[in-house]
């Protein structure tokens, strides 16, 4: 293969882009064939000529150095070994760098708002990676001339940000009902202060193991991963996902570290991703994410996802303009039509740590 560099380019266009939803030929092309199975179903599926798209294939094949397809008259076409890897390179690279793409996206679309109409106001963000968020951005836009300059990171990174003064609003997400929990007493309440953070109720969600579609593995829990030895993709230490697995592995009497890890993601899209190309057999993700690609999904718990800022921050026009967003039917509506999302019962409202968070409560015994 010949080497190439990558060069990135944006344009000006009408709005709805988002994610990793980014144009390029080749690959729109190697997907459309991995998908029809024929060269002149994947040109109907593209809009264009047989004729054009096999033309547009030769001359891949010619500036990469290698075939791109295995065709025969009579029988399905099918991408050569080399196209498959280079196709599963470039999905995966791409949902790893979703939640980057979104935030340059946006970041550039404020100085584009900002030249056209000075009066928005700039709330920085960092929060644990959702799906529902950047939905929550356009909204603010659009009702409160509110830019949301959201950067996603691990729940601990976020709270940590907040701490450090890096941003007004933080983002994290912790189980319903969970009455004690030492990993989340443990890691969280170093990081809140009653009285000095004040929570922001803004969604539900649910999360569970993702894996293949008709979960032939019959996959029940963590306890099954386990008694089976099957391969886990994982989000990274430090997010809330992944505290999440450590309570349900614990529980199941499992321990997360020594399970068969195979793959360490940064977004729920992109452990999904590793489950719909077979190189993972379960991951721990939303429903959303699952259903998105397609994957079967064992639901395991709900949980709520707040916003935290300081207690002197809640006055701040800004903010005041955030709780109003969270508060709006569209909001609401927003959420519901996602699967596995529910807006919180008490979305834009004030709460406190100790009576949102029902395991704030724990105390370890004395030794």
């Amino acid at each position: 293969m010949r080497h190439h560099g990558v060069q990135l380019q944006y344009r000006f266009g009408v709005p709805g882009q988002q994610g990793a939803d980014i144009d390029n030929p080749l690959f729109d092309l190697l997907s459309a064939l991995a998908a029809a199975g024929s060269i002149q179903q994947a040109a109907v599926a593209l809009g264009q000529s047989y004729r054009h798209l096999w033309g547009q294939l030769k001359t891949w094949e010619e500036t990469l150095g290698e075939p791109l397809v295995v065709w025969a008259r009579g029988q399905p076409a099918r991408l050569t070994p080399f196209a498959e890897r280079l196709l599963w390179a470039e999905r995966r690279a791409r949902v790893r760098l979703a939640p980057h793409l979104e935030a340059l996206r946006h970041e550039l679309q404020r100085v584009l708002d900002e030249a056209l109409d000075g009066s928005r106001q700039v709330l920085r963000i960092d929060a644990s990676h959702d799906l529902a968020l950047p939905a929550l951005q356009a909204l603010a836009s659009e009702q409160q001339k509110l830019h949301l300059e959201l950067r996603f990171s691990g729940s601990l990174d976020a709270l940590r940000s907040l701490a450090q003064g890096r941003c007004i609003v933080a983002g994290f997400h912790a189980p319903l009902h969970l009455e004690r929990s030492e990993h989340y007493a443990q890691a969280l309440k170093p990081l809140l202060m009653p009285g000095r953070h004040k929570l922001i109720g803004c969604m539900r969600r649910r999360q569970g193991l993702m894996v293949a579609a008709g979960n032939p593995l019959h996959i029940g829990g963590f306890a099954d991963l386990a008694q089976q030895r099957l391969r886990l993709a994982s989000r990274e230490p430090g997010s809330g996902t992944y505290l999440l697995g450590q309570t349900l592995a614990h529980a199941a009497g499992v321990d997360l570290e020594r399970l068969n890890g195979v793959a360490v993601e940064n977004s729920h899209l992109a452990v999904a991703t590793v489950v719909a190309a077979g190189h993972a057999d379960a991951a721990l993700g939303l429903e959303a994410a699952a259903r998105s690609l397609g994957l079967g999904f064992v639901p395991l718990v709900d949980e709520e996802y707040f916003l935290v800022c300081l207690a002197d921050a809640l006055e701040q026009p800004a903010v005041r303009a955030l709780r109003a967003v969270l508060a709006s039917a569209a909001w609401r509506q927003a959420c519901s039509s996602r699967a596995g999302y529910a807006v919180a019962p008490a979305a834009g409202q004030v709460l406190s740590l100790t009576h949102a968070l029902p395991w704030w409560r724990f105390r370890s015994p004395r030794p």
